[in-house]
């Protein structure tokens, strides 16, 4: 018996949306749903830009390093202001060094190793959690006006 799965895998209720993103043909269209939450909370483009920049790092990661996972997308609310939180889960190998691997310069592959602290200056709030052999779950939370 096959199974056979659309490319984007989604469950939406009020306004969250959960995807999982198993393949690189995944990124694109989760790009494009954080970029929906961006405009339907009113960010400038500005502010999109850095919340769909911080997305795409972060899902590259989800797979390369996670071999893949689940993103939650959030619209929040603090007071008055507004904002979208995208979590990131994988049950991958987790990270030994978080300290390290927030450092700027620090890569475990062949990149400028800007991923992490580069996408923690991009958004207003940044939490990461690891565990080594259960998986690593970043979530960023843009706010409208931040």
């Amino acid at each position: 018996m096959a199974i056979i799965r659309s490319r984007l895998m989604t469950t939406t209720t009020n306004n969250k949306e959960e995807i999982l993103i198993i393949k690189e043909q995944d990124v694109v269209p989760l790009r494009n749903r954080v970029r929906d939450y961006g405009v339907k909370v009113g960010m400038s483009i500005l502010n999109q830009t850095k919340l769909i920049t911080a997305t795409s790092e972060l899902v590259r990661n989800l797979l390369k390093y996670g071999g893949g996972g689940k993103v939650v997308i959030e619209s929040v609310s603090n007071g008055r202001d507004n904002g979208v939180r995208v979590t990131f889960i994988d049950n991958g190998p987790g990270i030994p060094d978080i300290t390290l691997a927030m450092k700027d310069g620090y890569s475990t592959g062949k990149s400028l190793g800007l991923g992490l602290p580069g996408t923690k200056r991009l958004v207003n709030e940044f939490d990461i959690k690891t565990e080594l052999g259960n998986g690593t779950t970043v979530t960023i939370t843009k706010w409208k006006n931040g």
